[in-house]
């Protein structure tokens, strides 16, 4: 019988969250496949951005909403410091509420969208909200599922481009696994100056050796019940901490309080949240000077013993596998992968349903109930 996570499929499909436990599973092998299609794909997506990355004018928006938005924050920085184009995350939520903030009309604009289903209304809202404000923008669909409104939105377009993910990333449960990572690194490669499939086959190699390391020790430490769990991490890794912050509030239903921040900007009030109940869980930088700031934080929270406990994710932390000497944005679908595990056994001791945790529909897989206001009625 297989066994996912310490648990066989029986049990998760017992407790009703065999979908999400596969779904965090078969990441290694959406990379692998992943990595064959973006090779595939690659000359098609050269066409598309052409030469207008090394365009110092050139403004590149990277926005989805929730789990879709923090995708962008991880990698904005990384794929800023390959081009001259001017790159930077943008949350569909804040272009539509303030749209004069963030567009230019006069500057060219590549709006990259990160969608799981791409039926959310401010997935399709803001394209058409640069479209009515931007002449001749542009528009890159990373996205999981070819028959959402994003991909149909932009199938016939010229000034569209549909990247599509590979179908299984289309997650049936209610949060973000495959997706997440799919999507990421999707964008850091079709982005990336200089692709290699090989980082994508790598990326997968370490991915199963992590799981099958972390299982165990993952397991048993979701067993120790918390009230509250902080994520922490510098630089990139800040929004992969919002993300692993996230999936815990998602899968608990609320009921495991979380929060999100940096090493450093955690010691200015944040650190008031520490009590004895709470986890601490930093994500370790690949950069030696973040490391040393880390260290610092994490010897000082030790000492305090205020926390359950302090604990470190990434190479040489308590959770840890030997990795290439890659930047962060490349490095962080692996730490993930400790953090979703962690988040659906929380939910599994909470007895809740992984796959769908929230009763009476309060909180939607796809957002539901927001209605799009026209930028020019106003």
């Amino acid at each position: 019988m297989t066994t996912l996570f310490q648990r066989t499929t029986n049990d998760w499909r017992d407790i009703g969250g065999l979908e999400t436990a596969e779904e965090i599973a078969h990441q290694p092998a959406l990379w692998r496949e992943l990595a064959a299609h973006l090779g595939a794909e690659q000359s098609r997506i050269a066409a598309f951005l052409g030469d207008s990355l090394r365009n110092p004018q050139q403004r590149v928006i990277l926005t989805g909403a929730g789990s879709s938005a923090y995708v962008g924050e991880i990698i904005a920085d990384e794929i800023n410091a390959a081009w001259p184009c001017q790159v930077r995350a943008i949350s569909t939520t804040s272009l539509l509420t303030h749209p004069a903030l963030y567009l230019d009309s006069s500057a060219p604009t590549l709006l990259v969208s990160f969608a799981r289903s791409g039926n959310s209304p401010e997935s399709t809202g803001a394209v058409q909200l640069v479209r009515d404000l931007v002449p001749n923008a542009r528009f890159l669909n990373i996205t999981c599922n070819a028959e959402g409104d994003l991909a149909q939105q932009g199938a016939n377009d010229s000034a569209s481009l549909n990247l599509m993910m590979p179908a299984a990333s289309c997650d049936r449960g209610f949060a973000m696994t495959s997706s997440f990572t799919c999507m990421l690194l999707a964008a850091l490669s079709a982005l990336d100056p200089d692709f290699q499939p090989e980082r994508l086959n790598k990326l997968a190699q370490l991915g199963e050796q992590a799981q099958g390391l972390w299982s165990a020790p993952v397991a048993a430490l979701a067993a120790r019940r918390v009230s509250r769990v902080i994520y922490l991490g510098s630089g990139p890794l800040e929004a992969l901490a919002k993300e692993a912050a996230l999936k815990i509030m998602e899968l608990t239903a609320g009921s495991v309080m979380t929060m999100a921040n940096s090493a450093l900007g955690f010691r200015h009030g944040p650190k008031a949240a520490v009590n004895p109940e709470t986890l601490v869980l930093l994500f370790r930088s690949a950069d030696p000077l973040s490391r040393r700031y880390e260290h610092d934080l994490v010897e000082e929270l030790r000492r305090d013993q205020v926390a359950a406990d302090v604990l470190t994710v990434g190479a040489g932390g308590d959770f840890s596998i030997d990795t290439p000497a890659w930047p962060d944005a490349w490095l962080a679908p692996l730490w993930l992968l400790m953090a979703q595990q962690y988040a659906l056994h929380q939910s599994a001791l909470l007895q809740l349903r992984p796959d769908n945790p929230f009763k009476g529909g309060i909180v939607n897989r796809v957002v539901q109930g927001v209605t799009i206001y026209r930028h020019d009625e106003f």
